[in-house]
């Protein structure tokens, strides 16, 4: 396929600068650069009987049956392959399942090959290759590539989570929710996974054995000392835990307020939960290529099988292109026909996820259709029982939940009868609402987890995309099936699982009776889910 010849921009590539970075001048032009060519589907404009059954709810397909039905066409493949050779590329990897050709070469040869000049760029102490305006390529393959991934190698995503006290103006603990009196005697209660899973009756005698839960990772790592003291002390079967590393990602624990954080929350909480599981953690850069390959390799491991991914990393809408958004979500979409469950934090800053510019912003890939939305609350519990429980909402030091109205994604029809409101923003849009659901997300009352050797309490949404999936897999575990894409049903069927919150507000939205942009449907009561999936 001629390089040289005419070519077109690809939809959704237009990349900007974030406000304040500056410009170091051209890349070298030797720096070797890995690329991810995403591509279509291997069935366009054919209807597949087995995904139109998966998507109607009566079949889950095996990913051997995805990769035949919506798996890359082996023409497409090798029109790419030949692309990137004659452009001078070497091509490392060509994967039907994933959709996607990887590539490598020097930066001369990149930037050619895909109309790019890349350069060298800084923005608080941060600094990334990076470049501006669209991707190009070959007329020929305008209708084949849906993403191109890797050019940019700028951070993408931050982990949510918060750590008690890291405010040292501030010893007793963040302020109440808005309109929430907090009792003094509780100012700092904490939780082990397992007490918090108790307090929202999740499924009795299981513990996830048979299943796999993956961890999607953007840096730090673990230590495997930590893992065996902390399980330890709860007296409670330390989980296998597997590693995989996608695109030179690494497991490299450092300190507890970096990263490592993190990943401990993660493997820490959903191991503890459903401790016979095997946690399959999967590092990645923390760039656009290495989140969607890292959620690529876990959807389509036909080693570990995974029935479940957490996510706890994001960032707002307005900072991924639009082919960062779509492939991902596509990502995500094969997971639901797979009956892989993906559970997604929702955020940790407010309505307006950090950006600072007086609108609402919805965090992704939280505000994804495809998966389940996690959210935050407060909560106060004794000797076993839930006495209250609130949005989360500690003030800018504390952080509260992420939610709101997505400025990309259309309402989906599961949630058409939810009662999401119009946008707080002033176009009044009409989109996906998130979260769905949510749980203990506040520092105050937060988790009690072991990093880097030092015991700490952490909060934050992070917690609540692993305490889920922990559920998800005890649910599995004790249906003999996996339960899937979960918010038709949250939504519809098992809306009686939800224990609604309705006090607080996250800025620019407000808890009250039914959905809302703070918590969702509500909090999901275990047990009550359980009953409800064993009627359908």
């Amino acid at each position: 396929m001629p390089a040289n010849g005419p070519r077109v921009a690809l939809d959704g590539s237009v990349r900007g600068l974030p406000p304040g970075s500056r410009d170091l001048g051209p890349a070298p032009a030797e720096e070797r650069v890995e690329v991810t060519i995403r591509l279509r589907s291997g069935q366009p404009g054919r209807a597949s009987p087995a995904i139109a059954a998966a998507r109607a709810g009566l079949a889950q397909l095996s990913r051997e049956q995805l990769r035949e039905a919506a798996g890359a066409d082996p023409d497409d493949l090798a029109a790419v392959a030949a692309f990137a050779r004659e452009s001078g590329l070497e091509v490392i990897a060509s994967e039907a399942a994933e959709r996607r050709v990887v590539v490598a070469g020097p930066v001369s040869a990149v930037s050619a090959a895909f109309g790019v000049e890349l350069r060298r760029f800084e923005q608080g102490g941060t600094s990334w290759r990076g470049r501006t305006g669209p991707i190009t390529l070959p007329q020929e393959l305008g209708s084949i590539v849906q993403g191109v991934f890797g050019l940019d190698d700028r951070p993408q995503a931050r982990p949510h989570f918060r750590v008690l006290g890291d405010d040292p103006a501030d010893p007793a603990g963040p302020p109440a929710p808005s309109g929430v009196a907090r009792p003094a005697s509780t100012v700092t209660r904490s939780f082990s996974p397992p007490q918090v899973a108790q307090l929202y009756d999740f499924v009795p005698d299981a513990d996830g054995s048979g299943q796999a839960i993956a961890l999607i990772e953007l840096g730090g790592g673990f230590r495997e000392a930590d893992l065996a003291t902390w399980f330890a002390r709860l007296g409670i079967p330390q989980p296998a835990v597997a590693t995989v590393l996608v695109d030179g990602g690494r497991n490299e624990p450092s300190t507890p307020h970096s990263a490592d954080g993190e990943v401990m929350l993660d493997i820490e909480v959903a191991g503890s939960v459903a401790p016979g599981v095997t946690i399959v953690v999967y590092f990645a850069p923390n760039t656009d290529r290495g989140f969607l390959d890292a959620i690529t390799r876990a959807v389509h491991d036909t080693t570990h099988r995974p029935s479940v991914i957490s996510i706890s990393w994001g960032g707002p809408e307005s900072a991924w292109t639009s082919q960062a958004l779509t492939a991902m979500d596509g990502a995500f979409a094969d997971a639901a026909l797979l009956g892989v469950t993906v559970t997604c934090a929702s955020g940790d800053n407010g309505s307006d996820d950090r950006v600072g510019d007086g609108r609402a912003h919805a965090d992704f890939p939280a505000s994804s259709p495809h998966v389940l939305a996690c959210g935050g609350t407060r909560l106060e519990g004794t000797a076993g029982a839930l006495s209250d429980e609130v949005s989360w909402n500690d003030g800018s030091v504390g952080g509260s939940t992420g939610g709101g109205v997505s400025d990309v994604f259309d309402l989906p029809a599961w949630q058409s009868g939810a009662g999401v409101p119009v946008s707080a923003n002033p176009d009044r849009r009409v989109g996906r609402g998130l979260p769905d659901v949510a749980g203990d997300a506040s520092p105050a009352t937060g988790y009690a987890v072991r990093v880097d050797g030092r015991d700490m309490v952490f909060g934050g949404t992070s917690a609540v995309a692993p305490l889920y999936a922990g559920l998800v897999a005890r649910l599995n575990q004790r249906l003999g099936r996996s339960v899937g894409f979960l918010n038709p049903a949250l939504y519809g069927p098992a809306a009686g699982a939800i224990r609604d919150i309705t006090v607080g507000d996250n800025g620019a939205y407000r808890a009250g009776p039914g959905w809302d942009a703070c918590t969702g449907l509500g909090r999901i009561d275990g047990a009550l889910l359980l009953a409800a999936l064993s009627r359908t």
